[in-house]
């Protein structure tokens, strides 16, 4: 497959422009991926062309300069010989060229006849070696020709035309350096401006600092000699500290760090000062945030879009062990990594209604919106490790739309016009708001396409700037879903090719069909997305029409291959009838996908033959699997230093730190005394940093011999947080009842528990309280002292992650077998050396497979056992007819007694948790894998002790998730569901 890429393009003046988002800057890697929502990373782009001079400014034919290339003899460096007529700064403006272009100049030689001479350069690449890629040596001549000119008045480097081709759409009015062509003036004003950016920003200490102070005087406006923490981070991003270039990646944190120390600052505080975007929930979106790392370090040509939300998730704040909510203003004081794009515009439109106008013979239906309001960009950049390759990120921000409200100016009503604004601005103001209303349903799928509609109408313009033949569209886009909720991209892009560009629906759908694919992370059919109709009817009109349109040619598309067997066709309906009629947006997406990606091996087993399983014998080709993974570079290099630097010690190389699978060679060391040793201290040395963290956080002092045992990730039933906290109970209840001599015996445990509830599930949120009560009864037990005890960690989020996760002996992941998708927390752990203690779900499977089921801690009943032991004891709703409750151990029956009998204080608000899982309501199994999960906790204990055992299987964790890096995720899926190369930038 053909693709047009987005990659860093050659800083030369013709491509350099204020409306490109690749222009060059620096930045260190302070939050380099904490963008954390990302949807429809699309590979999208154009290929950056070289504007030449016009054929009027050649000079005469005899004179004409040429450009060789020369790589056949030389090992070391590659030959350019330029043979050209001698004219005064000529020399000058081709090295500059080759100094702009990050070229080497490691020799030259001039022969002169008469007025025309040959240059000969020996020229190497940045990382000194000869350019041998034919594509960079074409972006070179080009340059040079550019740059040369076409005579002696031909056009110096940078002249382009004054305007871009016209605009395809109002999105974007570019303006390039460089004015009318051939004009001497005009000329000498572009040169000008090619030596004022002429190189790289400098990296070094007195450079950054220099940068620093220029930003604190004349940005912020403050004084050199009286800025704080926030304002040097401020200036340090502002100033674009480089990570771009390859060879700097890593060791410019140790030169703005020795930079801002000679100012009287220190990184870590400076570092500290940027605050989490939060732009997504859960592990979702911190698995997005990885998989742009990954997309940028393996060089593929892509972008990623999402919502640039004024307030991320809520702050979660703990009063009286109770959870409260409150905004997050992450966008208070701006966020200095963002490129704001104000020119980069689209128009989006809501309401109205549907009229059907004849159009040269034939029926068009036109939509005529009741609302507009503005999409504005705004860019991320993610650069890539080891590569000079940078993607983007684009978010789009709601504004009221420029129209003047004409009704309002006639009547008057100067307030209603304002309100009519601030309306608009409210759709990209909060992330996941409360959609129990019929209110927020509306701001909820308002959001969705609002999202939709900005990023295709941005794709679709890319795309038109360089082609005119839509069918060519399936050979340069690649959309991907990313989850069901930009999924209206399906009836928007339908919408778009037959409404505007006026396609015949046959070939619209063709192209549809050809250009999308998605990955769904949903379990069960009950937690897929569904919109009624009267709402999308209403936001919408046009796009139900769509929808119908393509569910009716489904049908009997349907028909034809099933016959009439109404059951399928019911369940298989795009459209669903009943009490309330809805579209079930997974179904329209398997429909029009041409790829359906699940997140493990085990949740495509279950989508194959459960939630999917109509869809899976009607097309079994579509569905493929993508298991999960993060990226070892933050979640190992970024996070945990200490262990990044071990790990490159004894591989001899960082080279892991791109190619993953490199880890696997830790085992050659497993049995190394030496280097357990030092593996065992780079342990400790996290245990203190988390240790310190929770001292400052809760006042509890824990000790660093204990096992830090954490359970960090969204509360939910599913994730079983309340298995982990009955567990919790029944080792303190054992604790009480020991003598001394016995409790000398026990292994010491410190129980971290984090995350939050979301604001409308009251049963989380008592999970919360619950944990807070128990911890006070622990904690304040003098009997107990440091053999137990319990931390709940407020607001968790990738920050606080940054400390968890190294500092962590023991990782819980308890969801109930056949409920997680996959998880990703599992694998970031796992690639910190922490041992696992889990259920055999999601992609806790496949971490089996590759590291041994020796080296983790399993429990639990498995998948095809929980759907019999659901079907014997237990119903959701309530217990089957001739249906005997399952038998609990006599040990759970205890904590759930204890609860329930107010031990823990708060006995009314605890009931209906307690009721959740009596026997007939344990539809997560707590009870019935309560005694399984004690075993394993014992087991975990004893391997404790034995810290020999502990730090090999440590080690085997580490050396087993090479296999689970998104690098490899991504991989797959540009291979066998985009069908796209990587698109190195060249030099």
């Amino acid at each position: 497959m053909q693709t047009i890429s987005i990659s860093f393009p050659l800083l030369t003046p013709s491509n350099v422009s204020s409306s490109d988002p690749h222009t060059s800057f620096r930045q260190i890697p302070l939050s380099s991926t904490r963008f954390s929502s990302l949807s429809i990373p699309c590979a999208t782009a154009r290929r950056t062309r070289s504007i030449r001079a016009s054929p009027g400014d050649s000079a005469p034919s005899t004179a004409a300069p040429t450009i060789s290339v020369d790589n056949s003899d030389r090992s070391d460096t590659t030959e350019f010989v330029i043979r050209a007529r001698n004219r005064i700064g000529l020399l000058q403006i081709i090295t500059r060229v080759f100094k702009v272009l990050g070229l080497t100049i490691d020799r030259a030689t001039i022969e002169i006849e008469g007025d025309v001479f040959t240059k000969r350069f020996f020229i190497t690449d940045s990382h000194g070696k000869k350019i041998e890629d034919s594509e960079s040596l074409l972006r070179i001549t080009r340059a040079l020709e550019e740059a040369i000119g076409s005579g002696s008045n031909g056009v110096g480097v940078g002249m382009v035309p004054a305007v871009s081709r016209s605009a395809v759409s109002r999105g974007v009015v570019v303006r390039r350096p460089g004015f009318v062509e051939g004009l001497g003036e005009h000329r000498a004003k572009a040169e000008r401006m090619f030596s004022l950016m002429d190189g790289f920003l400098k990296n070094d200490p007195i450079s950054l600092q220099k940068d620093i102070l220029h930003h604190v005087e004349y940005t912020v406006a403050r004084s050199r000699f009286s800025f704080d923490d926030f304002e040097a981070y401020q200036e340090v991003v502002i100033g674009r500290v480089s990570w771009l270039r390859d060879r700097d990646v890593w060791h410019i944190v140790d030169q703005c760090a020795e930079a801002l120390n000679q100012l009287g600052f220190e990184f870590e505080v400076v570092a500290e000062q940027e605050g989490d975007a939060a732009l997504g929930n859960g592990g979702l979106a911190r698995f997005s945030a990885c998989q742009m790392d990954s997309l940028a370090t393996l060089d593929y040509p892509a972008w990623g879009y999402g919502l640039r939300y004024e307030y991320g998730l809520f702050r979660q704040i703990i009063v009286d062990g109770f959870q409260h909510e409150q905004p997050d203003y992450w966008l208070n004081f701006g966020n200095p990594w963002e490129i704001a794009r104000i020119h980069v515009t689209y128009e989006v439109k809501f309401y109205g209604t549907v009229e059907e106008v004849e159009m040269n013979g034939d029926k068009q239906k036109i939509w005529i919106p009741g609302e507009t309001v503005e999409a504005v960009a705004y860019d991320n950049p993610i650069p890539g490790y080891g590569t000079r390759n940078t993607i983007n990120l684009r978010l789009w921000a709601a504004k009221p739309s420029s129209k003047f409200d004409l009704e309002a100016y006639n009547t008057g009503d100067y307030i209603n016009s304002v309100v009519n604004r601030q309306r608009a601005e409210t759709i990209s103001n909060v992330l996941y708001p409360d959609d129990r209303s019929h209110q927020g349903k509306e701001l909820r799928l308002k959001q969705q396409y609002f999202f939709v509609s900005a990023s295709l109408q941005d794709i679709m313009r890319r795309f038109k700037e360089e082609h005119t033949n839509f069918d060519e569209l399936p050979e340069k886009v690649a959309l991907h879903l990313n989850d069901t909720h930009p999924s209206l991209s399906i009836a928007e892009v339908m919408r778009m090719l037959v409404d505007e560009e006026h396609l015949s629906w046959k070939k619209a759908w063709d192209i549809v069909c050809k250009i999308f694919s998605i990955t769904t992370h949903t379990m069960v059919a009950e937690g897929l997305e569904k919109i009624p109709v009267d709402l999308l009817g209403s936001l919408l009109p046009r796009h139900l029409e769509i929808l119908y349109e393509i569910n009716h040619h489904f049908m009997e598309e349907l028909k034809e291959r099933i016959g009439l067997d109404y059951s399928r066709l019911s369940q298989m309906s795009i459209v669903e009838e009943g009490a309330v009629k809805s579209i079930r947006m997974a179904n329209l997406s398997i429909v029009c996908s041409h790829t359906v990606n699940g997140v493990s091996k085990l949740h495509l087993e279950t989508l194959k033959t459960k939630t999917f399983k109509d869809f899976y014998g009607l097309w079994p080709e579509k569905f493929q699997c993508k298991t999960n993974g993060v990226t070892q570079r933050r979640w190992i290099v970024v996070s945990n230093p200490s262990l990044r630097d071990l790990i490159s010690k004894w591989l001899g190389t960082e080279a892991w730190i791109r190619d993953a699978d490199i880890l696997s060679g830790l085992r050659d060391h497993v049995d190394n005394a030496d280097f357990h040793l030092e593996w065992k201290m780079v342990k400790k040395v996290n245990k203190m940093r988390l240790a310190e963290y929770i001292e400052a956080m809760s006042g509890v002092k824990v000790s660093l011999d204990a096992m830090f045992d954490v359970q960090v990730k969204r509360i939910h039933e599913y994730k079983r947080q309340l298995l982990n906290i009955f567990g919790i109970i029944h080792r303190y209840n054992c604790l009480k009842n020991m003598d001394k001599d016995s409790r000398r015996k026990v292994v010491p445990r410190v129980c971290i528990i984090g995350g939050k509830a979301a604001p409308g599930y009251e049963m989380a949120k008592k999970i919360i309280k619950l944990c807070h009560a128990v911890a006070e009864k622990i904690n304040n037990d003098t009997d107990i002292g440091d053999l137990l005890k319990l931390v709940f960690i407020p607001d968790y989020n990738v920050s606080v992650a940054e400390l968890v996760i190294p500092g962590a002996d023991l990782s819980q992941h308890l969801s109930t077998a056949g409920n997680e998708a996959s998880g990703t927390g599992n694998m970031k752990f796992l690639m910190n050396g922490c041992l696992l203690l889990a259920t055999e779900d999601g992609s806790t499977v496949e971490i089996v497979e590759e590291i041994g089921a020796d080296n983790l801690f399993l429990f639990g009943a498995k998948v095809d056992e929980v759907a019999e032991l659901r079907e014997n004891g237990v119903s959701n709703l309530a217990p089957l007819q001739n249906a005997s409750p399952l038998k609990v151990p006599l040990q759970f029956s205890r904590v759930l007694r204890m609860v329930r009998d107010g031990y823990f204080g708060h006995k009314d608000y605890f009931k209906s948790l307690c009721d959740s899982v009596e026997a007939a309501n344990d539809y997560y199994l707590l009870g019935t894998d309560f005694m399984s999960y004690l075993e394993a906790q014992a087991a975990a204990d004893k391997t404790f002790v034995n810290q020999e055992k502990w730090t090999r299987m440590s080690i085997l964790s580490v050396a087993g998730s090479w296999r689970f890096s998104s690098d490899r995720t991504i991989q797959d899926y540009a291979e066998s569901t985009w069908k796209i190369n990587p698109c190195r930038c060249p030099l």
